[in-house]
Protein backbone atom coordinates (compact mmCIF):
# COMPACT_ATOMS: atom_id res chain seq x y z
CA UNK A 1 0.00 0.00 0.00
CA UNK A 2 1.30 3.42 -0.91
CA UNK A 3 1.76 6.08 1.75
CA UNK A 4 0.24 8.80 -0.44
CA UNK A 5 -3.15 7.07 -0.50
CA UNK A 6 -3.31 7.20 3.29
CA UNK A 7 -2.26 10.86 3.50
CA UNK A 8 -4.57 12.16 0.76
CA UNK A 9 -7.95 11.31 2.26
CA UNK A 10 -10.84 13.45 1.07
CA UNK A 11 -11.78 16.06 3.67
CA UNK A 12 -15.47 16.76 4.34
CA UNK A 13 -16.66 20.33 3.99
CA UNK A 14 -17.43 22.30 7.17
CA UNK A 15 -20.31 24.26 5.63
CA UNK A 16 -23.13 23.50 3.21
CA UNK A 17 -25.42 25.72 1.16
CA UNK A 18 -29.13 25.00 1.64
CA UNK A 19 -32.30 26.29 0.05
CA UNK A 20 -34.82 27.93 2.40
CA UNK A 21 -38.51 28.06 1.46
CA UNK A 22 -41.30 30.21 2.91
CA UNK A 23 -44.19 28.22 4.34
CA UNK A 24 -46.66 30.95 3.35
CA UNK A 25 -45.80 31.95 -0.22
CA UNK A 26 -43.14 29.51 -1.46
CA UNK A 27 -40.47 32.22 -1.85
CA UNK A 28 -36.96 30.69 -1.72
CA UNK A 29 -33.41 31.85 -1.04
CA UNK A 30 -30.05 30.18 -0.35
CA UNK A 31 -28.06 30.36 2.89
CA UNK A 32 -24.86 28.75 4.21
CA UNK A 33 -24.94 26.78 7.47
CA UNK A 34 -22.51 24.46 9.32
CA UNK A 35 -22.72 20.87 8.09
CA UNK A 36 -23.13 19.36 11.56
CA UNK A 37 -25.83 21.80 12.72
CA UNK A 38 -29.52 20.93 12.81
CA UNK A 39 -31.86 21.94 9.99
CA UNK A 40 -32.61 25.65 9.91
CA UNK A 41 -35.95 27.25 10.64
CA UNK A 42 -36.08 31.05 10.83
CA UNK A 43 -38.29 34.10 10.54
CA UNK A 44 -37.44 36.47 7.71
CA UNK A 45 -39.12 39.14 5.57
CA UNK A 46 -41.06 37.64 2.64
CA UNK A 47 -41.20 40.03 -0.36
CA UNK A 48 -44.21 38.27 -1.91
CA UNK A 49 -46.58 39.02 0.98
CA UNK A 50 -44.70 42.07 2.36
CA UNK A 51 -44.61 40.57 5.89
CA UNK A 52 -42.37 38.37 8.00
CA UNK A 53 -42.76 34.65 7.41
CA UNK A 54 -41.35 31.34 8.67
CA UNK A 55 -38.74 29.74 6.41
CA UNK A 56 -37.76 26.07 6.60
CA UNK A 57 -34.81 24.30 5.06
CA UNK A 58 -35.94 22.56 1.88
CA UNK A 59 -32.85 20.85 0.44
CA UNK A 60 -29.07 20.85 0.27
CA UNK A 61 -27.62 22.73 -2.73
CA UNK A 62 -23.85 22.09 -2.42
CA UNK A 63 -20.91 21.73 -0.05
CA UNK A 64 -18.72 24.75 0.59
Amino acid sequence: MFLTRILLKKVKAKDIMVQMESLVSGHTFNIIRPRLAEKLELIRFDPYIQKESVYKEKKKIRSM
